[in-house]
Formats: C-alpha cells, structure tokens, sequence
C-alpha cells in the first residue's frame, strides 16, 4: 500500500513539473521577414518564463488580424498602427497594440530604370491596394516630388486623390504580397521592405526612394482588449523591446529594419 502511495505521488509530481515544464501556450501570427526571425529569436527566453511561443507564418495582412480577433490565434507581429486603425474601421474588429517593435522605411525598387528622374511619361507603377499601405506609398511618392495629393497628409490616400501628376504616371494597385512578382513588369514597384527582403532586395541599397528613420509606420505586437494585458502577452512584450532584439535588429538587417524602441 505504502509503494502504491508513493508511486501515485511520484506520478502526480512529475505530471506536475511536466505542466510547468510546458507552460502558457502563446500562438502570434507573423509574416516571414523580419517578424518570425524576430519572434524565433526570442522563443528560448520566453520558454524559461514558462511561456510556450508557438508562431504561425502568413504572407498575407488580413487573416492574422481575422484569427486573432476570432480567437484563434492570441496576437500578431506584423502592421503599422494605420493599417490596424483602417482595418478595424473596415473589418468592425477591436485589436489594439500592445508595443512598438521595429520600422521598415518603405521603398521604391525598379528594373527598368536607374533614378526615378529616368521615369518617362506614362510609367507604370505598382502600389499596394490596401488603404493605408496605398497611403504610404503615395505618401513616399510625393515627397519624392512625382505628385500631389488633394489632401497632403493623407495617410488613407488612393490614386483617385491625386491632384497633380506632372508624369502622368498609370498606377497598378495590386495585395502587397504580389508586388514583388511584378518588378520585372513595371517601371516603379512601391514594395513593403517585409516582401522586399523577402524577395532578396536591399532596401539600403537597391530602393530608389525609401522612407527615412522619422517615418511613423512602426510595426506593432497586437492582440485583444481581453488579452492584451495577459501575463504572456506582457513578457512577449518585454522580450521583443529586449537589447538582445535591438542588437539582433541592427546586425541582421543593416538599415532595412530599425529597432522602434
């Protein structure tokens, strides 16, 4: 009987230490570069806080945002605070950010051409056709002096509110992830520098035009105003505005991804 009892208690310990072992389970969508690279790194000093990282790699900017609202997921790492604030508008969803990672300055990239002044009139130019990434783009674009907008600070801009187009540029609106296979296609490819890398491009080197170090599209952890404030959450949080994060950021990307922290 005594052998019984301690076995049966043996059994309940090391089921016990199994649970600790194992941890909160922790699911975050992300898209490819930089943010899984950047979320595997961190797995190892989340699981010694008892946090089990488990991450799901999408390419595209709508069903991380879905399944988490939807609970199938528990966060995301991969939008900037205009795309999140567009698509809960447009979606009716709730997410909120939870901490500031990382920028990726947005770039320009061609084949055909050398500078944007080698444009000629009537070039094609790929822009992404979500709205506030169609923004950014078009944003970037007048700055560079190609056009103008209506309204100057149009973070939500399409091409129907162009007001000056000196080049008479044709615009191609196509999803973000597409971009990249359209560069041999176009004249001027407005690219997301996560499909850029993605697709072996330099942005420090090979954009014609990109953002600067001041541009406000940090990328942001996002999660539920039920879960935001979690345990796991908040260590995620932590771990991903780490100096490890910082230094990881600074050295595998050389410029094309700067630490927002």
């Amino acid at each position: 009987m005594k052998k019984a009892l301690l076995f049966s208690a043996f059994a309940a310990a090391l089921s016990v230490a199994g649970l600790t072992h194992a941890g909160e389970k922790l699911v975050v969508a992300a898209t490819p570069i930089p943010h899984a690279e950047i979320l595997e790194l961190v797995k190892p000093t989340l699981a010694k806080e008892g946090v089990d990282l488990e991450i799901k790699v999408f390419t595209d900017y709508v069903q991380p945002n879905v399944q988490v609202d939807q609970k199938r997921l528990d966060a995301n790492y991969f939008q900037t605070l205009p795309y999140l604030t567009s698509f809960n508008e447009g979606k009716g969803t709730h997410l909120e950010t939870v901490v500031g990672v990382h920028v990726e300055p947005f770039g320009g990239y061609s084949k055909k051409v050398k500078s944007l002044a080698d444009l000629k009139d009537g070039a094609t130019v790929a822009i992404p056709n979500e709205g506030s990434n169609s923004g950014r783009a078009l944003l970037l674009l007048q700055k560079a002096g190609l056009i103008t907008l209506k309204d100057p600070s149009n973070a939500l801009a399409t091409p129907k509110d162009i007001a000056t187009n000196t080049k008479n540029l044709k615009f191609k609106e196509l999803e973000s992830a597409m971009l990249p296979r359209v560069l041999n296609e176009v004249d001027l490819d407005m690219i997301n520098t996560n499909y850029a890398l993605e697709a072996g491009l330099n942005p420090a080197k090979d954009a014609l035009v990109i953002e600067g170090s001041d541009s406000p599209y940090v990328n942001y952890l996002v999660a539920r105003p039920d879960n935001k404030n979690s345990d796991a959450i908040q260590k995620l949080a932590k771990a991903l505005t780490s100096p490890e994060v910082k230094a990881f950021i600074e050295k595998k990307y050389n410029g094309a991804v700067l630490p927002a922290f």
